[in-house]
């Protein structure tokens, strides 16, 4: 178990010593930010004056070591726009797309999970015909889409719900709306395949064959057998909700780290990218982290093969 652990945490240091790599090396591929806050007017030895004192004069290896360095600490430097620290605004922005994500998360759960059980309880029903459709529809539908049909339909021409910011409950709707409908689809049709799988088990058809009630089988042989990819896929999805709150926040105005990550990226403000990029690459890796050990300690045959 040990050795499997660690093993575990091995790849995973180095998945994020390669993602820092990747968000270094792709964001000295744009353009030069020291030019987007100079005057028109301004200097070559002048600009060339900032790039030294910023660092961009430095060999590439320099400032990759450097970075890396930073990012060990925690520090990734000043912004280049607001004139902080970088992880710092990072991380004031953080709460917001949590509590986006963990309401989509909630939501994705309790709508996706009880959809997939029913619709292999009933397969090949007008259920499981409806519930096919409404999955298929939320993988399918871009989220940009989605989240502008509900503006014009709810904010605009009903009225009932704000077009966007972070205020009350209601500001809360469709953002979360919009960001777990993909995801919300995915784990249904894997919670519906699962147990399906489940409930042609002898286990199962023992079970029934002793009388125990329908609900019953259902809940503590099917479901309980088929948890295993479904907390995984719901662990990993947990991390890409942040990943894909950029989209749902810029459409909405919410206030958070997505919406920061486009500002920063239109500005090109490098230190701003690098740190929030930087943090949300790692954070996905120790989601992906936590849920292989979660899922070596549910099935202890992945521990056996790994």
């Amino acid at each position: 178990m040990r050795a499997w652990i660690a093993a575990r945490l091995a790849q995973t240091v180095l998945v994020v010593v390669l993602s820092l790599t990747a968000v270094f090396g792709m964001v000295r591929l744009a353009g030069d930010p020291v030019l987007l806050f100079m005057p028109m007017d301004i200097q070559a030895k002048d600009v060339n004056e900032y790039r030294q004192r910023l660092g961009f004069n430095d060999p590439v290896l320099v400032q990759y070591a450097r970075f890396m360095q930073g990012a060990v600490r925690g520090d990734f430097g000043e912004s280049l726009r607001y004139r902080r620290d970088a992880l710092g605004l990072v991380l004031e922005r953080l709460p917001a797309t949590l509590l986006l994500a963990g309401t989509a998360m909630l939501l994705t759960l309790t709508v996706a999970v009880p959809l997939g059980v029913v619709t292999a309880v009933r397969r090949d029903r007008a259920v499981d015909h409806a519930g096919t459709v409404l999955t298929v529809l939320g993988q399918a539908i871009p989220g940009f889409w989605l989240g502008l049909m509900l503006i014009y339909v709810f904010a605009v021409q009903l009225r009932w719900l704000p077009t966007g910011g972070m205020g009350g409950l209601a500001h809360l709707v469709m953002p979360s709306i919009v960001l777990a409908a993909f995801y919300a689809a995915r784990v249904a049709r894997l919670t519906r395949s699962a147990v399906l799988d489940a409930l042609g088990e002898d286990y199962v058809l023992t079970a029934r064959a002793k009388g125990l009630a329908e609900r019953r089988v259902v809940g503590k042989h099917a479901l309980r057998n088929s948890a295993i990819p479904i907390v995984t896929l719901a662990g990993l999805e947990a991390g890409q909700l942040l990943g894909g709150a950029v989209v749902t926040e810029t459409i909405f105005a919410w206030p958070g780290l997505g919406r920061l990550t486009v500002q920063a990226l239109l500005n090109r403000d490098f230190p701003l990218v690098m740190a929030a990029v930087s943090f949300t690459s790692i954070v996905y890796t120790l989601m992906n982290l936590v849920v292989d050990l979660l899922y070596g300690w549910l099935d202890p045959r992945v521990r056996s093969r790994a």
